[in-house]
């Protein structure tokens, strides 16, 4: 099937280039066809934020889009509260910092808002299929990038043909934008390919959990457009994360914690920390009398600027939290997607009329522009603001980053002559066991109320993998080192793996003859990428499973 554009990934950013360059269509009386391929089994499925939905760049996309009534863009951010929580019941008001006021924002659902983006989309003659996971860069004899495979499906597990198999499909285009979100598989085999990351630090990452509570409309604490955040308890000062409470019309509450994955301590576990946390009263007090009827888990960048990659590359280029454009302080980053998506398309329609008389030149040209459009960009402007605020959590721990980041704020408005840099990968920073900051953790256990077992909640996220071969897998070069009972992340480490994911995929089983035995019970995946990212020696690699696997988000 060929194409002129195929965009990897139906998210913000995804829906946002396709929009655009449909509008570039129609403004220069030209046809192009644009194709966009989504894993998930349909839009919006995959995708989660906290969300306070920042309309800048939609504003730019589709001015009109408040006129219609359709956006699922109702509750309006009427107060923000920002709280240091000092222990297990304390809590000390502090004042919002800038980067989280947010007059003008709507509390939102980021699944619901993509899948109108979507309907948009189609609206303009866009192709969009779900189901169809890119599970294969596909490049020309001159190594250029001419578009993506999808997985077979209907293979049984170990591999063969199926009853109901069918082979994966071509996608040929003259310009793929990936679009896949942060650590995408095909997009991280693209930065290695084409070194597009030989200019720039490692990219960091934290882990978002979040859980959508239903409360009672006449509930005493529930007031829609409320935001807060909260930093400190239940994570150390050593450790880099936050929490949030953002209350949405008519009852919903959608509470979460992010953790930095540079974290020290193997024992730590993101999804327990999430929920003691709820259990604190500033939180309590807002879900007590409801109860959970949604579960997700995703990364996020937090590398900031100087973690952003080379843009582009013979035949695409990278667009959202495929290259990384979260403004970390603010935690937002569906408006920065949004832009560079629509900065993309410009370049990327270019770059396709700048050749349309030249059939063989239109397959793997660069579309160069786009690179030069974000450096003078809004985006590149306010990343470059907030560019020093998590290296120097990292450098400093809690303290000195509140410190450092309230200077920046207030004082030096982020024109500090200086840029702090990333030196790690968040894999490297997870001590062995018996390093001093390995210290086990005494978690309580789950009250049925406010805190619930990781199973219980993996069911709220309506996860659905088909019987297939497993997608998380062992790289070859490592399997030695990770299985059997000489594992080094089990003898070395006290394997952190069964503790970092929050969909319960990894874990440590005695075989037969009563060894530990690495599980991957990749039918859990929600697709949060963390065990990519924060595994001991980087040992598993993520592909994507068949078209349609993994959770199904519809109000996260």
């Amino acid at each position: 099937m060929e194409y002129d554009v195929v965009i990897v990934g139906a998210g913000p950013a995804g829906l946002a280039s396709a929009i655009r360059l449909k509008q570039l269509e129609a403004e220069a009386g030209t046809e192009l066809a644009v194709c966009v391929v989504e894993k998930a089994s349909e839009v919006g499925a995959h995708v989660v934020s906290g969300n306070v939905f920042e309309p800048r760049a939609l504003d730019e996309l589709l001015p009109d889009w408040r006129d219609d009534g359709e956006a699922p863009l109702h509750t309006k951010v009427l107060n923000d509260t920002f709280h240091y929580l000092t222990g297990e019941s304390g809590s000390i008001p502090l004042p919002c910092p800038p980067q989280l006021h947010n007059d003008g924002n709507y509390v939102a659902s980021l699944s619901q808002v993509v899948r109108w983006l979507g309907d948009k989309a189609e609206e303009l003659g866009v192709e969009i299929y779900p189901g169809f996971a890119a599970a294969e860069v596909l490049y020309a004899d001159d190594g250029a990038v001419k578009g993506v495979a999808t997985r077979d499906t209907g293979r049984n597990k170990d591999g063969t043909p199926g009853d109901a198999f069918e082979p994966g499909v071509e996608l040929v285009a003259k310009q793929t934008l990936f679009a896949e979100g942060a650590r995408g598989s095909c997009a991280e085999e693209v930065m290695k390919t084409f070194d597009l990351r030989r200019d720039c630090d490692p990219q960091q990452f934290g882990l978002g959990i979040k859980e959508v509570w239903e409360v009672p409309e006449d509930h005493p604490e529930f007031a829609p457009g409320l935001v807060q955040h909260t930093l400190g308890w239940p994570l150390d000062a050593a450790t880099y994360g936050g929490t949030f409470l953002y209350h949405m019309a008519p009852n919903l509450v959608q509470v979460g914690l992010v953790v930095g994955l540079d974290y020290a301590n193997p024992h730590l576990s993101p999804y327990k920390e999430f929920q003691r946390l709820k259990h604190h009263p500033k939180i309590a007090r807002y879900l007590e009398g409801g109860e959970p009827v949604a579960y997700a888990a995703r990364v996020i960048n937090e590398g900031g600027l100087q973690s952003v990659p080379r843009l582009s590359f013979p035949g695409g280029a990278l667009v959202g939290c495929s290259a990384g454009f979260l403004n970390v302080p603010k935690i937002k980053g569906t408006h920065t997607a949004m832009k560079s998506g629509m900065l993309a398309a410009e370049a990327v329609f270019d770059c396709v009329r700048a050749t349309a008389e030249d059939e063989e030149a239109a397959y793997g040209a660069e579309p160069v522009g786009y690179q030069a459009a974000f450096e003078s960009s809004w985006i590149r402007e306010e990343l470059h603001a907030v560019r020093n605020y998590k290296p120097a959590f990292g450098k400093w721990g809690l303290y000195g980053g509140v410190a450092y980041s309230g200077l920046s704020a207030y004082v030096l408005r982020g024109k500090e002559p200086w840029t702090f840099s990333h030196d790690h990968v968040d894999s490297q920073t997870t001590v062995k066991s018996d390093d001093p900051k390995a210290k086990p953790i005494d978690y309580p256990k789950p009250d049925g109320k406010l805190s619930f077992p990781l199973l219980d909640n993996l069911a709220r996220a309506v996860v659905d993998h088909a019987d297939q071969p497993s997608h998380l897998r062992v790289k070859p070069e490592l399997a030695s080192e990770v299985l059997g009972k000489a594992a080094r992340s089990l003898k070395e480490h006290g394997a952190p793996e069964a503790n970092f994911c929050p969909a319960g995929v990894y874990e440590y089983a005695d075989d037969a003859d009563g060894d530990p035995e690495l599980v991957i019970n990749a039918q859990n995946c929600v697709h949060c990428k963390c065990c990519s990212i924060k595994m001991p020696f980087e040992y598993v690699q993520w592909t994507v499973p068949e078209g349609g696997g993994g959770p199904n988000y519809q109000i996260t």
